[in-house]
């Protein structure tokens, strides 16, 4: 393949564009008039930020990881695959690749990129299919590890603008979720490009100087990040900042290796940005890479065991595995398990971040449409007990529980939801109690007995606040019966729906 076409910047290219990043993200802050600059970049002041009243609302949102990785595609982790291509030669990835494409010293990950087409990408397609989801934000992965920008960047000819799609994946995205009323979602990885290939080894693609932009700066492995990579890392941050005024930005795992200086300069940036553009924004991380408060945590993969006094977000993805992009021949979730958990999730205080992994063509798979379509039926007739809500003083209640995780990890495809699961949030003076299966005739909420309950304390509810129990989809008045083992319903003698039913407490106060 002939790169000359590429225009690979020159070594002077590259500081130059490192410079402008600094420049422009502290000339950006300097130019605030202190009135303008609610945000200081220090850890105090960031910890002023608050969750926008719409993520609170809004509870569920969709991203995607799309890029270069989806050609190969590759699991188990599609987005990791080249990883371990690229730095074990012993590994059956190395001998899968060399087996399809050829010796790694001849053919390398850069030589995916004419394969990248997505010819059939259509960024409003996407954004109509998530808003029948029911996801109140999205967005897509703006850089990953691999060092492939998916907008069109001043810092790197290695973009979906120029090469591959030759689009501007990241602004025709940020229009078609906007013009539909979502709220914007950019992902960045890019962090961990300093690891994620062996650039000291000079027999592979990565180690040629010509390929630093794609690779990253050749290094030694453990060396600590340049100065010039930091200034392009956070320079790329601020462009899309700049450019696609994004209302979340999600950081993955790598944020570690980004010092304090960088890492708060650009959350200030930000946030005062949104300041100035009149907006709430978020940052979310991972683990400790930011000081508490600074930001949300986001658990991957997992989700909280118990009600929590904070709030927090999970990424999960809708495939049966750890894919995140395409991977060929990778099972799906299920429709019901992506429910069970979207309750379950916000009844603790969460809120959920679905991803999708589109093919090289831009098309998203027929299985992960028709699950997201699933969810958008199920959330028109009972997103009212989603959507506004908070979580009650319960959690829930049911022998189905989760084992705590470790910065997540610990979410569980094979767990079996039954009618005795039950998950509580409140509106307003509404209660609804989501049971994550069908009950049967009847049903009995243990955590709502007129009396004291010496795990939970006082958590029942008075005969006289009850107004009225109906269910979500059907409308007509239930009865209930206030007993001393909990609160008794007579559901409705046809189900309407599938998978989990909402039943609406209507309450009063009775003094």
């Amino acid at each position: 393949m002939e790169y000359s076409r590429f225009k690979m910047p020159s070594p002077a290219g590259l500081a130059l564009s490192a410079a402008i990043a600094l420049v422009g993200l502290v000339g950006a802050l300097a130019a605030l008039s202190p009135k303008e600059q609610p945000f200081k970049p220090t850890w105090n002041s960031l910890r002023n930020v608050h969750t926008p009243q719409w993520l609170r609302d809004g509870k569920f949102g969709i991203y995607t990881h799309w890029g270069v990785y989806a050609v190969p595609a590759q699991g188990p982790n599609a987005t990791w695959f080249a990883n371990k291509v690229y730095w074990d030669p012993t590994s059956a990835e190395r001998k899968y690749w060399e087996q399809t494409w050829g010796p790694l010293q001849k053919f390398g990950y850069k030589d995916f990129i004419p394969m990248f087409t997505g010819e059939k990408f259509d960024a409003d397609a996407w954004a109509d299919l998530f808003q029948k989801a029911g996801a109140r934000f999205a967005g897509p992965v703006a850089e990953h590890h691999d060092g492939f920008s998916m907008w069109d960047t001043k810092y790197s000819e290695w973009n979906a603008a120029k090469m591959g799609p030759k689009r501007d994946i990241v602004g025709e995205l940020a229009r078609a979720i906007k013009k539909r009323g979502m709220k914007f979602v950019t992902a960045f990885h890019h962090a961990e490009q300093w690891v994620y290939f062996p650039t000291s080894d000079a027999s592979l693609d990565c180690g040629d100087p010509r390929f630093s932009g794609l690779y990253g700066p050749i290094h030694q492995r453990g060396e600590r990040p340049t100065k010039a990579f930091l200034d392009i890392w956070a320079g790329k941050v601020v462009e899309v900042i700049d450019k696609y005024d994004p209302d979340l930005i999600w950081f993955d795992n790598g944020l570690e290796l980004i010092p304090d200086w960088t890492k708060m300069g650009v959350l200030a940036y930000f946030y005062n940005k949104a300041v100035e553009r009149n907006k709430e924004v978020v940052v979310t991380y991972k683990r400790h890479d930011l000081v508490p408060g600074a930001g949300l945590l986001d658990l991957e993969r997992g989700q909280e065991a118990d009600l929590t006094y904070y709030d927090w977000i999970t990424d999960t993805t809708v495939d049966n595995g750890r894919g995140w992009g395409y991977v060929k021949g990778l099972g799906f979730k299920t429709v019901d398990n992506l429910i069970d958990n979207l309750v379950d999730r916000v009844s603790k205080n969460g809120y959920l971040l679905l991803n999708v992994g589109p093919k090289p063509d831009g098309t998203i798979p027929d299985e992960a449409r028709e699950l997201l379509l699933g969810m958008g039926v199920w959330l028109k007739t009972n997103g009212e007990a989603i959507y506004g809500t908070t979580p009650w003083v319960v959690a829930g209640e049911g022998p189905t529980r989760l084992e705590p995780g470790t910065a997540g990890f610990n979410e569980r495809n094979d767990l079996s939801y039954t009618s005795q699961d039950i998950r509580f949030t409140v509106k307003d003076n509404t209660l609804y109690a989501i049971v994550l299966d069908w009950p049967g005739e009847k049903l009995l909420i243990k955590s709502l007995a007129p009396r004291w309950q010496s795990w939970t304390g006082w958590n029942g509810l008075y005969s006289a606040e009850i107004v009225s129990v109906t269910m979500l989809g059907d409308g007509q008045e239930l009865k209930w019966e206030n007993t001393p083992a909990g609160l008794l319903i007579e559901t409705p003698k046809k189900r309407p729906g599938d998978y989990a039913y909402v039943f609406r407490i209507v309450r009063k106060n009775p003094f």
